[in-house]
């Protein structure tokens, strides 16, 4: 009870934080809306997921900024009082939402009085939507590029808004990075294929790869829940052995943005009972790779760990 009224308190300061800083003048704003038109949208997005793709869609049109960047995990994640000043300086403001960034929804449903905000996953059709439960949704949409599709389809139709006069240019510029993922599907999906079909397994740290595993026809195991705030048990290491054992799956990968230990843990009391399971190597779930590398955009990011899924399990095929 301590740690969730320490938490309100924190988050009443914040959102007292906002209200203060929501009073800056509207002219500091790069915008200029006459006739449709801007200079510069200043756009802030939660993860990097959406942030890359509508940079690239934007182009020299808008300004991103992601709060959360290499190793954040957003479902844990508390903003600062430099991000309140950033997403009040925010012409528009994106995130995921489906509860993945669950500390900043009171923020942004408050700041959404004075600018547009978009919760771009819940304009995914609702049953497209994977549930852990009734009730509770996956958030990890990025992971089906069709999803995700829409999801910043969404965003763009947002931006379209924004600036009326730019409408065609970022029309042109979203077909053209459609194409693009598009390609990307087809190319994970041939490679994914040619994992053996006892080996279609993916045991990771969290129950990130919902989507990627139904898209590709692959069993996803997490150790923690959809969260990860969902506590780790010794059961959890130990019924995932017990699989590991049973299907003789040869690898399994860490997260990027999740404690590496649970998974060592397996693997070590996997060997102890005489079944061999290699670290696959890392994934990015949660968060994308460091801005300027390859894994630092989302088709690299993907594209990523498409390899690293593909050379851990397709061992076995020889």
């Amino acid at each position: 009870m301590l740690r969730k009224r320490k938490w309100m308190y924190g988050l009443v300061i914040t959102i007292g934080m906002l209200i203060g800083v929501g009073c800056t003048d509207s002219n500091s704003l790069t915008t200029n809306r006459e006739n449709g038109e801007v200079d510069k949208i200043n756009v802030v997005t939660t993860i990097a997921q959406i942030g890359e793709p509508l940079s690239v869609i934007g182009g020299d049109l808008i300004e991103v900024e992601s709060l959360m960047g290499p190793s954040v995990d957003p479902h844990l994640y508390n903003p600062t009082q430099s991000d309140i000043s950033t997403i009040d300086q925010a012409d528009l403001i994106f995130y995921n939402g489906l509860d993945l960034e669950v500390n900043m929804v009171k923020i942004f449903e408050s700041i959404g009085n004075e600018k547009p905000v978009l919760a771009i996953g819940d304009t995914v059709r609702s049953d497209q939507l994977l549930e852990e439960e009734p009730g509770v949704i996956d958030p990890h949409i990025w992971f089906d590029i069709e999803l995700w599709k829409q999801a910043l389809d969404a965003a763009v139709e947002e931006l379209k808004e924004y600036a009326p006069a730019h409408s065609e240019q970022l029309e042109a510029n979203k077909q053209d990075y459609f194409s693009q993922l598009d390609a990307l599907q087809d190319e994970a999906a041939e490679k994914l294929a040619a994992i053996p079909e006892n080996n279609r397994m993916l045991v990771t740290a969290h129950d990130a790869f919902g989507y990627f595993g139904n898209k590709f026809a692959m069993e996803v195991i997490g150790l923690q829940g959809l969260s990860t705030e969902d506590e780790i048990g010794v059961s959890d290491i130990n019924d995932t052995i017990a699989i590991l054992k049973e299907h003789q799956i040869p690898a399994i990968f860490v997260e990027s943005s999740i404690d590496s230990r649970s998974i060592q843990s397996v693997i070590e009391g996997a060997a102890s009972e005489g079944v061999k399971v290699e670290l696959g190597g890392e994934l990015f779930s949660d968060a994308m790779g460091a801005a300027g590398t390859e894994e630092g955009t989302y088709i690299g990011m993907y594209r990523h760990n498409v390899e690293t899924i593909y050379n851990a399990l397709k061992k076995g095929e020889e």
